[in-house]
């Protein structure tokens, strides 16, 4: 499998700025290599590099690699672009504003990211630095900060291009490794269902609950922060909100990768699969009154099943996406599927048998006997979820499903579930 590895480049004064010099001469190229492959109608990489390769070598002193990447780059956006166009995507999907703006070239920011082969950076990994191409020559020797597993894994498993990036006034390097995956379990024991959610992040069938209250507090703060930095309106106000955004985006990303790393080490411990719910499409099927909405579009539950996934692949723990729909409601130990069942956010009182939990370790342990069923029947996980219609399934209907999973399962699991 692959992942991207970045490095934090730590240039001199002077190096910084031949690299800002480099970023900002292939960005004003690209720009426009795309103007003229909207003027002439090519937007092949090949062709367009016969339009313009001799003018971007001379006009911005690029090199030979760095030409053909600068080329590259243009070319990508133009094409898939104008491949959107040709099979009407681009008009369902986008807006009036984003159509209008795919008619005129793409422009490239002056410190967007710029990619690099080998020819144009080479790693010193025991020597923590590197040696990278600009346009005023080549800088040797410059240094780069790593925890001593990135730089074995640089070392090792490192793959393809490189991309230079520059953000938030510091210098990166992305550079593309090639993991090897751990052989999958095939026989897990059981399952482990996790329950994503707002107020608590992930819910496990074992009763662990990772509260988000704390995350939700600074997500609310950064909210009214961000609508009073909007209403002034200024330069400053945009550039302290833009670095809000930023912070908030890796405050979140650093939750959601200590949850996905404790949920798979847990599985990996004692020998089970994670069950997940597919929430594929779920901002197109729920409604929300307005004060909710914010809350809810800011949730990163794709980012955390990402995680969850990649992670559990590294560790040859297997995955499997269940349908979510009304696992809040169903009781997990008698299968009585009410609406009434959910009393409050947090409590799950069952109306049939009484049986009463936590509302989203209840929905969790649904989510598990779902895994646990489509592992042992070899089913695919279900496709995503598409805006649920009136005359959907009954109450019968979700009863039987359920009779039928428990009914599936062995008796040891039977015996488990009545003890819990």
């Amino acid at each position: 499998m692959k992942l991207v590895m970045q490095v934090e480049l730590l240039p001199t004064p002077e190096q910084a700025s031949a690299l800002q010099a480099t970023l900002r001469a292939c960005n004003e190229a690209a720009s426009w290599v795309s103007e003229i492959a909207y003027a002439e109608k090519t937007y092949r990489n090949l062709e367009l590099r016969r339009h313009t390769y001799t003018q971007v070598k001379a006009r911005w002193g690029l090199g030979a690699q760095a030409a053909q990447h600068v080329i590259k780059k243009a070319a990508d956006p133009c094409t898939s672009t104008r491949a959107r166009q040709r099979t009407r995507e681009l008009h369902r999907t986008a807006s009036t504003r984003r159509r209008q703006g795919a008619l005129k070239p793409p422009s490239f920011r002056p410190d967007a990211a710029q990619p690099y082969d080998d020819r144009m950076l080479s790693w010193q990994t025991e020597a923590r630095t590197v040696s990278i191409w600009t346009t005023i020559g080549r800088l040797k020797g410059v240094a780069i900060t790593a925890s001593a597993g990135q730089l074995a894994t640089l070392a090792r498993r490192r793959r393809g291009e490189s991309d230079l990036l520059h953000r938030d006034g510091n210098w990166y390097l992305l550079a593309t490794c090639e993991v090897p995956e751990a052989e999958q379990n095939t026989d897990p024991t059981d399952f482990l269902g996790v329950d994503l959610g707002i107020v608590n992040i992930a819910t496990t069938s074992d009763g662990e609950i990772m509260s988000g209250r704390r995350l939700n507090h600074l997500r609310q703060r950064d909210r009214a922060l961000r609508t009073k930095l909007q209403r002034k309106g200024t330069k400053s106000a945009k550039r302290r909100a833009q670095r809000r955004r930023r912070k908030e985006a890796r405050r979140t990303r650093d939750v959601n990768h200590k949850i996905a790393k404790h949920i798979v080490a847990e599985a990996a411990r004692t020998g089970r699969g994670i069950g997940l719910e597919n929430l594929t499409g779920i901002r197109e099927r729920v409604r929300l009154r307005k004060p909710q909405r914010a809350l809810v579009h800011s949730w990163a539950f794709a980012q955390l099943g990402d995680f969850i996934a990649y992670k559990a692949r590294r560790a040859g723990v297997p995955v499997v996406h269940v349908d979510p729909a009304y696992t809040s409601r169903t009781c997990s130990q008698c299968g009585y599927l009410d609406r009434a069942n959910r009393a409050s956010q947090a409590r799950f009182a069952c109306r049939s048998c009484g049986f009463v939990d936590h509302a989203d370790r209840n929905g969790s342990r649904n989510i598990r006997a779902r895994a646990w069923e489509l592992w042992r029947c070899g089913a695919p996980s279900p496709a995503p979820a598409v805006p649920r219609q009136r005359g959907g399934r009954t109450r019968a209907a979700h009863h039987n499903q359920w009779c039928a999973v428990t009914q599936a399962m062995s008796p040891r699991r039977q015996a488990c579930d009545t003890t819990e």
